[in-house]
C-alpha cells in the first residue's frame, strides 16, 4: 500500500519535466539545430562477430575465389538418380521414407527419397532406439 504514494510522487514530479519541453507560446522561435555527427557504433572487444548487412544499392562483393564463411550453407544438389529411390526403386524408397517420417520426432528428419537409404533407415533405427524396454513401439520400428 506504501507503494501506491511513491508512485504518484514520481508522475508528479516527471509532469513539469515534460510541459517544459513543449511550446511556450506563440512568441517562441526556433531556430535550426546543427547537425551533430554521428560516429559508428563501436563494438566491445569481446562481444560476438555480426553478421554484416549490405545496402540495397550496394552490389555484390567481389570475391578471391575463396568461399565466404560467414554465408550460409549452400544445399548440397543431389543429381537425378541418385539417393534412396535409385538404390532401391520408387515405391520402396517412399515406403522407407514413410516410415521415417512416422518415428521420428526430429524437426528436420532426414527423410527424404533424395537421401541414402542407409541415412534414412540410420534415422528410423535412431527414434526407435529412444523407446524404453517397457514402452510400446510405433509399428513402423518393426521392418
Amino acid at each position: 500500500m506504501r507503494l501506491i504514494p511513491l508512485i504518484a510522487a514520481a508522475v508528479m514530479m516527471t509532469v513539469p519535466l515534460v510541459s517544459a519541453c513543449g511550446p511556450q507560446g506563440a512568441g517562441n522561435t526556433t531556430e535550426p539545430v546543427a547537425a551533430v555527427p554521428v560516429d559508428e557504433p563501436v563494438m566491445p572487444p569481446d562481444a560476438p562477430p555480426q553478421e554484416e548487412v549490405a545496402s540495397p544499392d550496394t552490389p555484390p562483393p567481389t570475391g578471391s575465389g575463396a568461399p565466404d564463411p560467414t554465408a550460409p550453407a549452400a544445399m548440397p544438389v543431389v543429381p537425378i538418380g541418385t539417393g534412396c529411390a535409385a538404390e532401391i526403386g520408387d515405391a520402396a524408397a517412399a515406403a522407407l521414407v514413410k516410415r521415417c517420417i512416422a518415428v521420428s520426432p526430429a524437426t528436420r528428419p532426414p527423410c527424404n527419397v533424395a537421401n541414402e537409404c542407409a541415412l534414412i533407415q540410420g534415422e528410423i533405427d535412431r527414434s526407435c532406439a529412444q523407446y524404453g524396454p517397457k514402452e510400446t513401439r510405433p509399428s513402423q520400428c518393426v521392418g
